[in-house]
């Protein structure tokens, strides 16, 4: 797959015409992190040796939240490797084409979140969560942690949901798959911007329509991209059918070749784009609705700034992962575009209007 058609992106899409930046501690926080993985047992062998070990999710981290306090950066980073740890743990074994292994496996990391602790002998991912829960709770309040459960909770029923389509090769018809990817993309992911920077979401903001469409706008945008770059990886002899692939998807429902439907999938992100916008302008007024406090409307900014530039910081850590075999020699890097006329004005007004 050709990665400059992703990358063409950043010239279609004006929120994604700046060059994202990056947390001064990056470097330092990459080296703690790998080594938490490696002493936990998420990563094993040569770090080179897996495409776990290649990813560089403390450049992803570092993208997202390049001013938060580099020990929250740090757990986020953690978070990072264990969710995409899980991933392959799901994808790359039998337990991707067994419903049943699935929910046997979260049953296991559900019950230590509970439990408050890893059952003895447990596996590296039943601990290292266990521990990550332990060390991401404090400060957080009831609502937040039953979000976090609850979505937790969504990524097991789509990782057994596509499972099933594993088994019976079946793909996902083109209207269950958006909702089916965003729960198998670890929806979870999302709820750790607020104990990363420190803030609250609303209860009452998290379940209006337009935060839902937000959040769910900004993930598809982020796994559409993902699912062109990954195409060749997850196609490769041997794997199993590519039902949670938004190009597969689309090449299966109209007979397309995987380049021509790439091609439809990064026109359909390039037209999501202006959703996630649309939907952070349309909270100015829920605030309102809501009166939410000024504290509170501060803490949704926050939140919104994050969720808006992580399309962007995504783009560019897949020029840096060694996660996805790129077509050309090395990883390309994305040209630092220069930004769109009007687009620093609209995301602070989007912004400004949180306050």
């Amino acid at each position: 797959m050709d990665a400059a058609l992703v990358l063409s992106l950043a010239d279609r899409v004006a929120a994604l015409a700046t060059r994202s930046g990056m947390h001064p501690a990056a470097r330092t926080i990459g080296a703690r992190a790998d080594e938490w993985a490696r002493v936990r047992g998420l990563v094993t062998g040569a770090p080179d040796s897996s495409p776990l070990g290649r990813a560089r999710f403390d450049r992803l981290a570092g993208r997202i939240f390049p001013q938060a306090p580099a020990d929250r950066v740090e757990l986020f980073t953690r978070w990072l490797i264990w969710a995409y740890a899980l991933d392959d743990a799901i994808d790359d074994t039998s337990v991707g084409g067994s419903a049943t292994a699935v929910h046997g496996l979260y049953a296991d990391l559900l019950g230590a979140l509970r439990r408050g602790h890893a059952k003895p002998e447990a596996r590296p991912l039943e601990v290292a969560l266990a521990e990550l829960w332990r060390e991401t709770v404090p400060g957080t309040d009831p609502q937040w942690r039953r979000r976090f459960l609850r979505h937790m909770e969504e990524h097991r029923a789509g990782c057994a949901e596509e499972a099933v389509d594993r088994r019976t090769g079946r793909m996902p018809t083109l209207e269950e798959f958006p909702g089916l990817r965003r729960r198998a993309a670890a929806p979870f992911l999302f709820d750790l911007a607020e104990p990363v920077l420190g803030v609250a979401l609303d209860a009452g903001l998290a379940v209006t329509p337009s935060w839902k469409a937000l959040v769910e706008s900004t993930a598809d945008m982020i796994t559409w991209v993902n699912d062109v770059i990954s195409y060749p990886k997850e196609t490769r002899p041997g794997a199993p059918p590519p039902v949670g692939n938004y190009v597969a998807v689309i090449g299966e429902v109209y007979r397309l070749e995987p380049a021509e439907a790439a091609r439809r999938v990064v026109d359909l992100i390039a037209r999501r784009a202006p959703r996630v916008r649309g939907a952070a302008r349309a909270l100015a007024a829920e605030l309102d609705r809501l009166q939410i406090t000024p504290q509170g409307r501060r803490d949704a900014a926050a939140i919104v700034r994050t969720l808006l530039a992580a399309p962007r910081a995504h783009l560019d850590w897949l020029t840096e992962t060694g996660r996805y075999a790129l077509p050309a020699a090395g990883s390309p890097v994305v040209p630092v575009h220069r930004q769109a006329a009007g687009l620093r004005s609209h995301l602070d007004d989007t912004v400004t209007g949180l306050r």
